[in-house]
Formats: C-alpha cells, structure tokens, sequence
C-alpha cells in the first residue's frame, strides 16, 4: 500500500487591485508552493472569494476600491473575526497601527502585516506567507517598532509622577491610606491627594459601582513591568 506524502499546498485567497501585482504575486505564490483559488481586484470580491472557496489564508492590500483608504485591511479583519482559522497576510505600503493593533488582537498567530517593500525580497515574502500559513507570525521590523512605540505612549502609568507611581505600587501591595502615608512618610491627607491625582489620570472617574483601587490596581499589574 502507498501513500501520497506531498503536502497540501495550502489554498490563498488574494486581493490587490493592481493587475500587474496581482499577476505578480500569484505567479510567485504559485511557483512556491501556495495554491491561488482566487485573486479578486477589489474588498467585496474579496470577501465573496472566501465566502465561496473557503481557503486556508488570504493575502490583501490594505488599500482597495473604491477609496483607495482601509477597505482592504477592513475586508482582512472581517475575514479575522468570521473565519477564525483562516490565516491573513496584509500588505501596505506604510504602518497603519490602528489596524495592525486589531489585526492581532486576542489572537496573534496565523498573521502578517508587511510593507511592500518586503515583497521585492521574493525568498523573503515567500517564507513570511510560509510561517503565517503555518499558524505563525510575520511583522514587518517597522510594524513592531511603530507598535511598540504606541503602548509605551498609550502606557497610562507613565503618566503618573514619581510619587503617584509609589502609592500605586503599595495600593497594589493592599495597604490602606494610613499604611501608604507611615511608608511613605508623608500625611494621609497628601496620599489622599495623590490617590485622587492618579484616579485621574488613569481615567478612572467616580461611580456608583466600580471600586477605583482596584481598577487602579489591575491598571498598575497590566502595564507595570
């Protein structure tokens, strides 16, 4: 008895609206391995191609018809929440974070984001398409140094003083107000005015229902170091 041992060649569903890129990058794929079951020049055929073929990972532009804008990294995020099993590669010709950030969200496997300069790199893009087909990852240099730049500003703790980060650190230990001001040496009345100034700048505003130390708190365990 013999058995078939070539591997699948995993099934690409492809969206760019240039005709000769498109040609381009199915010719590559498909001399590497990939099998293209659909090249779509715009998001709508785009998705309509994944509805119909159901493939194993897509590959798109981020801009497509008809504005030219996101409609093909929106397109790449739908097919990200419907068909989750589905790998997704995005080509752009720059780092757009909001979506990079989306694009790997909850789940940060079987996902690429490269610039288009990376294709010119052929073994390069070819192995990208080959790790994010295989459940891994592939994020242009670019993308992490932009992505990483953004958490480090969006990193509310940062914002907080000296002082406001000492409180925050021994709220997060359990103490009280009185046992923050004996460690620290200071009033009640002065930890009472940092706790306040850091509530604030954590976005943490007075409710009815939330108690604020300990969003304070899981604010401070999720971006400490």
């Amino acid at each position: 008895m013999t058995t078939d041992a070539t591997p699948r060649r995993p099934r690409v569903v492809l969206a760019e609206d240039s005709v000769l890129l498109r040609e381009g990058l199915v010719r590559v794929l498909e001399e590497s391995g990939f099998d293209v079951v659909a090249a779509a020049g715009d998001a709508e055929g785009f998705l309509a191609a994944v509805a119909e073929h159901a493939p194993d990972m897509v590959l798109t532009d981020v801009r497509m018809p008809p504005t030219f804008t996101d409609e093909g990294v929106r397109a790449a995020l739908v097919v990200r929440q419907q068909y989750p099993d589905v790998a997704v590669m995005v080509l752009s010709q720059y780092v757009e974070e909001n979506y990079a950030s989306e694009l790997l969200a909850g789940r940060a496997k079987g996902v690429g984001y490269l610039l288009k300069d990376r294709v010119a790199d052929v073994g390069e893009f070819v192995e990208a398409m080959q790790r994010v087909a295989g459940g891994g990852t592939a994020l242009d240099p670019e993308v992490v140094a932009q992505l990483f730049a953004r958490a480090r500003r969006e990193d509310p703790l940062r914002s907080l003083t000296p002082r406001e980060g000492d409180v925050l650190r021994l709220m997060a230990e359990g103490r009280s107000n009185s046992g923050i001001a004996a460690a620290l040496f200071v009033t009640e009345g002065a930890v009472e005015k940092h706790v306040s100034n850091l509530f604030t700048k954590l976005d943490l505003p007075p409710t009815g229902d939330d108690h604020r130390r300990v969003l304070a708190v899981l604010r401070y365990l999720e971006h400490a170091d």
